[in-house]
C-alpha cells in the first residue's frame, strides 16, 4: 500500500488484534464408585483382578476437575449396616483433596477388597442388590446440575427381588420413571465374570444395557 509523505495514516490499536477468547473451566463432574460384596462377585477373593479394575478407576478420577465429587459405596445384601465400612464422599479441591491423591485413594480401597474381606473387615454378603442400590445412588444424582458417571465393580448379577439374574430366564425389569435422565454412563467392570460362559456374559450385558438406556443414561 503507498502512502503519500506527510499524509496522516489512521491509529490501529493492536487491541483489536488481540485475542477476545475466554476459557471457561472445565465443569465439575461426579463419579459414583459401587463395589459388589455379593459372594457371586469375583472381584471379593481374586487379587489380581481388583487391581486391575482398580487400574481402570483411578484415571476417571485424577483427571476431574475442582469441585467434582467422588462417591464410594458398597451393596450385596439391602443392609445399610453391612455396606457401612465402604462409605465415602469427597469433594475434589486443589489443596485438601487433589484429584491424583483421591484417584490413588480410591484406587487403593478397590484393590484391597478381597484383603479386607480375608481380614474380616468388610463382609461377604449373600445377595446382590444392584437395582436397588442404583435407585438409592440416584436420589444424590443430579446430572441437570453435575454430570456424573456411575462405575460399578460387579458381575451384573442381579439377585434380589427385583430380578434372579443367574437364571437365564429372567429379566430385568424397566424402570418405571428413569432415574437417570441425561446421566454420561453407566459402567459395570467385571460383568459375567466368574459365570465362564460367553453367552452369559452375552445376556447379562443386553440386559443391562436395555436397563440402563431406560434408566436415562446416554451410554452403557
Amino acid at each position: 500500500v503507498f502512502v503519500q509523505r506527510g499524509a496522516l495514516v489512521p491509529f490501529v490499536s493492536t487491541a483489536s488484534f488481540a485475542s477476545t477468547a475466554t476459557y471457561a473451566p472445565t465443569p465439575a463432574r461426579m463419579v459414583v464408585i459401587g463395589i459388589d460384596l455379593s459372594s457371586s462377585n469375583p472381584l471379593i477373593r481374586d487379587d489380581a483382578f481388583a487391581a486391575k479394575v482398580a487400574t481402570r478407576i483411578r484415571p476417571m478420577i485424577s483427571s476431574l476437575p475442582p469441585r467434582s465429587r467422588v462417591i464410594l459405596r458398597s451393596f450385596g445384601s439391602y443392609n445399610s449396616q453391612a455396606n457401612a465400612p465402604l462409605t465415602l464422599d469427597i469433594q475434589i479441591a486443589p489443596k485438601t483433596a487433589r484429584a491424583e491423591d483421591i484417584a490413588t485413594l480410591i484406587g487403593n480401597v478397590v484393590a484391597g477388597v478381597p484383603q479386607m474381606v480375608r481380614q474380616g473387615r468388610i463382609q461377604e454378603q449373600g445377595s446382590s442388590n444392584i437395582v436397588p442400590f442404583l435407585n438409592n445412588i440416584a436420589g444424590v444424582v443430579d446430572c441437570r446440575a453435575m454430570q456424573a458417571t456411575v462405575v460399578l465393580a460387579s458381575d451384573g448379577v442381579e439377585d434380589s427381588q427385583v430380578a434372579d439374574l443367574s437364571r437365564r430366564r429372567n429379566t430385568l425389569p424397566a424402570p418405571q420413571i428413569a432415574p437417570f435422565p441425561g446421566c454420561e454412563e453407566l459402567m459395570i467392570l467385571g460383568i459375567g465374570r466368574g459365570l465362564n460362559s460367553p453367552g452369559d456374559t452375552q445376556r447379562l450385558q443386553g440386559e443391562w444395557a436395555f436397563w440402563s438406556q431406560a434408566a436415562g443414561f446416554q451410554r452403557f
